[in-house]
């Protein structure tokens, strides 16, 4: 059976794959790279250290973690046209609240709603309808998916933080709440007709190792979920701190803000090729020869982040840190259903997506402790680099055992 060609594919599942995209998008809203342009003025706001504002943020998304445990495997038992405008109005409210929000004691709550409904289950939601409505061009589906996150990474922190010279940050969540409302009934006509009538319809689903759907239990007690463990945590630990700290890190590197947030475009750019190459690469060869490998270039960009004092030299790094980006897009999606099966896929991606959202509470939290205790964020990254390649070498030994089951 050949695969379609690009345009056919697009032109015939335009409207799941545009269902994907704009849940990713919207997403961005509870994502750090959009909280983090905002860091300055709710560490003022608040009278917080970077310490205790990364400590803050650490306990909301900690608790969203444990949350999409349960949250997750929602995704098994509902369609994305039911679950998705339920997961929009919480990221819109968490939003609104961020605008009107006036005590301290009310921020980690509002983190934790923002990263639940954000980061969280907009994510996953589009990740794992991508998974499982695409067999045979999953990496295809899922790399098209992504580019939501992708286009707000390099619009939305360009467009906020010009806009904060003229408009009062909280009104720009309330521009944010808004433009997460306006995304449901786009959403609803997008998923008129799911794509599958029944999310676990036996003939959509496919096997994995030893030629049977694992559960979540199962694959908990399977030795390759741990191996994968460092790999699904250090990514989004890592490139969550980097943007958190972002203002900081303008400030010992002794640029202008606004001068390290106009990289951002050649980062996603960067992402995006990635996302596309990896995308189709999964599709001819799995993801067993390319999980080992997708780490190392990260390695490279938080070395190179560490040592560069020019803009040029940081525009490198964040060709480095994309091309990892771009390719954890989509290869642990496509990696659990290739291993694990489709049936229990939802329940399974919701404990991967925990790991995932408990890195991106570590990462804030320990770096901003770290940089309290007077540990340069330079010196920082380089023990990050050295984290990825230990990460890359697990992978690998996780794999080559379990690739004996096929």
């Amino acid at each position: 059976m050949t695969s379609p060609r690009p345009g056919e594919f697009l032109r015939d599942n335009a409207a799941w794959l545009g269902a994907g995209f704009l849940l990713t998008f919207l997403s961005s809203f509870g994502q750090t790279f959009f909280i983090s342009i905002f860091s300055g003025e709710i560490r003022a706001a608040y009278g917080l250290s970077h310490g205790a504002w990364g400590g803050l943020y650490s306990l909301g998304t900690t608790v969203s973690a444990v949350v999409m445990i349960w949250a997750g495997a929602l995704t098994d038992m509902f369609r994305v046209r039911v679950l998705g405008p339920v997961v929009l109005v919480g990221l819109a409210l968490a939003a609104m609240a961020m605008a009107l929000n006036a005590w301290l004691f009310l921020l980690p709550i509002i983190i934790f709603l923002l990263r639940l409904f954000g980061q969280g289950m907009s994510v996953h939601l589009a990740l794992v309808a991508m998974t499982r409505w695409f067999t045979a061009t999953r990496g295809k589906a899922l790399s098209i998916a992504s580019v939501g996150f992708s286009v707000g990474e390099a619009l939305l922190p360009v467009i906020f933080v010009a806009a904060m010279a003229v408009l009062d940050w909280r009104i720009l969540w309330v521009i944010s709440a808004g433009m997460v409302l306006l995304g449901i009934p786009v959403l609803v006509r997008l998923l008129r007709q799911e794509r599958t009538p029944q999310s676990l319809a036996s003939e959509h689903s496919s096997t994995g190792m030893q030629g049977r759907h694992w559960t979540r239990k199962q694959a908990l007690f399977s030795p390759l979920f741990w191996f994968m463990a460092p790999a699904l945590l250090g990514p989004s630990a890592f490139i969550t701190a980097f943007f958190f700290h972002q203002v900081h890190l303008a400030e010992i590197k002794g640029w202008q803000h606004i001068e390290l947030v106009a990289l951002f475009p050649i980062y996603t750019a960067v992402s995006l090729l990635a996302m596309f190459a990896t995308g189709w690469a999964l599709d001819k060869w799995g993801t067993a020869r390319m999980m080992p490998y997708f780490l190392l270039p990260m390695a490279i960009g938080f070395a190179l982040v560490s040592f560069v004092t020019g803009l040029v030299g940081a525009s490198l790094a964040l060709v480095f840190l994309a091309l990892t980006v771009g390719a954890n897009s989509t290869l642990p999606s496509a990696f659990w259903a290739e291993f694990y099966g489709t049936r229990h896929i939802g329940a399974i991606k919701a404990m991967a997506t925990a790991v995932m959202v408990l890195g991106s509470a570590i990462g804030p939290g320990l770096t901003g402790v770290l940089i309290d205790h007077r540990v340069a964020l330079d010196q920082q990254f380089l023990w990050i680099g050295a984290f990825f390649v230990a990460a890359s070498a697990l992978v690998w030994i996780g794999i080559t055992r379990a690739a004996r089951s096929f």
